[in-house]
């Protein structure tokens, strides 16, 4: 017996995910990749703690402690940010240039700014962690600071970590944006 929420899935299971529909606003701040495992991972975690936390509030109200519980609920709030934020970290694209989204600080690029963006090989942090593996690198070249080239994306990152093709696609995806909307150089 087939169900109607189910048929209408499988209809979005036959198209490509790197297609955009035709209803897409190109205005609109994309990631043109999906967040990878450990990044997903890391933020489940993260919000599975933030339970826990709450929980031990709302026992520490109950207990007649208020002034305990609005800090320990104060802390959950936190790591609820915290995991939000995780799953936000990435660089985003629009018609309006590239945005490149750290935990800490977002920085955002017009496309008339931007001189290049390619991959090299070279050696890249595994998770965001001090330690370094030769990988792939997606870099970012601006007009206004042609000595530093920022890195947008790595193969060893909490994205794309064991998945190559889908650092592949994604790097293709976000030099496609750049290449249609940066200004044509002159010579």
């Amino acid at each position: 017996m087939p169900l109607p929420f189910l048929t209408a899935d499988r209809a979005f299971d036959e198209v490509a995910d790197d297609v955009a529909l035709p209803f897409d606003d190109r205005d609109q701040w994309r990631r043109p990749y999906r967040p990878g495992p450990w990044r997903v991972a890391s933020a489940a975690l993260l919000l599975l703690l933030a339970s826990y936390v709450l929980f031990a509030a709302v026992i520490i109200a109950f207990a007649g402690g208020l002034g305990g519980a609005t800090v320990v609920g104060v802390i959950a709030l936190l790591i609820i940010a915290s995991a939000l934020r995780l799953l936000r970290v990435g660089t985003w694209v629009s018609a309006l240039g590239l945005r490149h989204v750290a935990f800490f600080q977002t920085q955002t690029v017009p496309w008339a700014q931007i001189v290049t963006v390619r991959t090299v090989q070279q050696p890249v942090r595994w998770l965001g962690l001090p330690r370094t593996v030769q990988g792939q690198a997606l870099l970012l070249v601006r007009r206004d600071r042609p000595e530093e080239k920022a890195v947008l994306l790595t193969s060893h990152g909490a994205d794309f970590l064991a998945r190559s093709e889908a650092f592949d696609r994604a790097a293709d995806s976000i030099e496609v944006w750049a290449e249609e909307y940066r200004p044509p150089q002159h010579a």
